[in-house]
């Protein structure tokens, strides 16, 4: 199934958050800045996501996600972390990529294919080593463009 996920350059980056709540934070505030979503809105859709168990997805990985009004299709953010955080994830190991996803409201299919193709993404060891090495956000932003998804215009 193709997966149309919305991703621009400007929507990767990294960061240096001392916690999991710094991470939801600067991941919000870009949404924000990228996407010109409410920041506090994103904030409170992703934290109350996180309030019903840890989007830590293991291997270092974590898929913060919730869903808005405000967007026509899944939308995505890339945060590498210059240090890892502990996102409580299951296998307890620190993250150090953050995929955020924000889907529409009522796109509850979408959503969960999108879910679905960055957890294919993540459990793909050549697609992860490329993001890991990826040497800057133009070279991440390459990586995943080339792999699975559409770039927004």
């Amino acid at each position: 199934m193709d997966v149309n996920i919305s991703i621009v350059p400007e929507a990767v980056a990294t960061i240096r958050p001392e916690s999991a709540r710094q991470v939801l934070v600067q991941l919000s505030d870009l949404y924000s800045t990228v996407y010109g979503l409410d920041a506090d809105a994103v904030l409170e859709g992703l934290e109350q996501r996180e309030a019903l168990g840890s989007t830590g997805f293991g291997r270092g990985v974590a898929i913060p996600h919730c869903r808005s009004v405000a967007v026509k299709r899944p939308t995505m953010v890339l945060l590498k972390l210059e240090q890892p955080v502990d996102f409580d994830a299951a296998d307890a190991i620190p993250v150090s990529l953050i995929f955020g996803l924000v889907s529409p409201e009522n796109a509850g299919a979408t959503h969960l294919h999108a879910l679905a193709a960055i957890s294919r993404l993540v459990r793909d060891e050549a697609r992860m080593s490329a993001l890991t090495d990826a040497p800057d956000a133009e070279a991440a932003f390459s990586v995943l463009t080339n792999q699975f998804l559409r770039a927004a215009a």
